[in-house]
């Protein structure tokens, strides 16, 4: 089974720089569920997308105008949203912030 190290230490987990003001540090994860941070500068783009993974974000610092399907939502500190698997999705930073993702099951792509 697929597994992560059991503890993740922000300052041992390197970010991965997604370019356009977007970067990516994977925390713990399975084959079943995995977290995530995203960390945007403002004005950085989530560009629109869909994938098979249910995914839940949580809004850790920042303001978000978030996208799900036809619905638009500004989101900031303490909010968060539900994308349902194959949904079309993104985001628009508006003050530089950090999403805390969480999807199921883990995204294949990110390792």
């Amino acid at each position: 089974m697929l597994q992560s190290n059991l503890f993740q230490i922000e300052e041992e987990t390197p970010w991965q720089d997604l370019g356009n003001g977007v970067k990516r540090q994977v925390f713990g994860y399975n084959d079943q569920i995995m977290l995530v941070k995203a960390k945007f500068e403002a004005e950085a783009i989530g560009q629109l997308h869909q994938h098979h993974h249910a995914q839940v974000t949580y809004v850790d610092s920042g303001v978000f105008e978030m996208s799900i399907g036809e619905k638009k939502k500004i989101l900031k500190k303490g909010d968060g949203f539900y994308a349902p698997p194959h949904e079309m999705h993104g985001c628009v930073c508006l003050e530089e912030g950090i999403l805390i993702d969480v999807f199921s099951p883990h995204r294949e792509d990110f390792l």
